[in-house]
């Protein structure tokens, strides 16, 4: 597990109203996250599977077929990249992407800004990377409106959680990411970043 930076310094996530338009797309399946990772690879040693779709042609080109295996639930043709031993993506090589330009869509779309975002915490003991760096994320308000909007995704999360609360046989088929994920789609916004729901 990482060090605990307690005094690493906050990483700013952008204009809150801009992330959250952009989130959404990638929800949507539109367009990709734009994520300031730096050398950041926590989400890449954080023991995940990663789901490659039979349309991703091109990765799956660049993904030794050994580390692919049929993805549960899904129809055929659907996979999943596992990790090795240590939890990392075997396509992490000397802490880089070996194919960073071919990388699946969940690669292309993952930003751990959603958990600031939501206000949900992820508390897998393999998932500490990301967790971490979460924390350290501080979005910008360009207006009262940012302020709103963040505010209902928050309130959509703590919804969902509760709502969670009470269906004990669905709470442990989600994930603290569909969670995140779910409310940043769900939640009632107005203004720029709404998509007008």
């Amino acid at each position: 597990m990482p060090d605990d930076p307690t005094d690493a310094p906050d990483l700013p996530a952008g204009d809150f109203s801009a992330w959250l338009t952009g989130m959404r797309a990638a929800i949507r399946g539109d367009a990709a996250s734009d994520v300031p990772c730096g050398t950041c690879t926590a989400c890449c040693t954080s023991s995940q599977f990663v789901h490659v779709g039979p349309d991703e042609i091109d990765t799956l080109a660049h993904i030794p077929r050994a580390v692919l295996f049929p993805a549960p639930g899904l129809p055929a043709g659907h996979v999943l990249m596992g990790y090795d031993e240590r939890g990392h993506c075997p396509m992490l090589i000397d802490d880089a992407c070996s194919i960073y330009d071919h990388r699946p869509r969940t690669c292309r779309t993952y930003d751990c800004r959603v958990f600031a975002a939501a206000g949900v915490e992820l508390d897998d003991a393999d998932k500490q990377g990301i967790a971490l760096r979460a924390r350290r994320w501080r979005f910008r308000y360009a207006s009262p409106t940012d302020h709103l909007q963040h505010d209902a995704v928050r309130a959509a999360a703590r919804s969902l959680r509760d709502d969670l609360e009470h269906r004990p046989s669905d709470r442990a088929s989600i994930s603290a990411t569909q969670l995140a994920v779910r409310a940043v789609d769900v939640a009632h916004t107005t203004g720029p970043g709404s998509d007008e729901r």
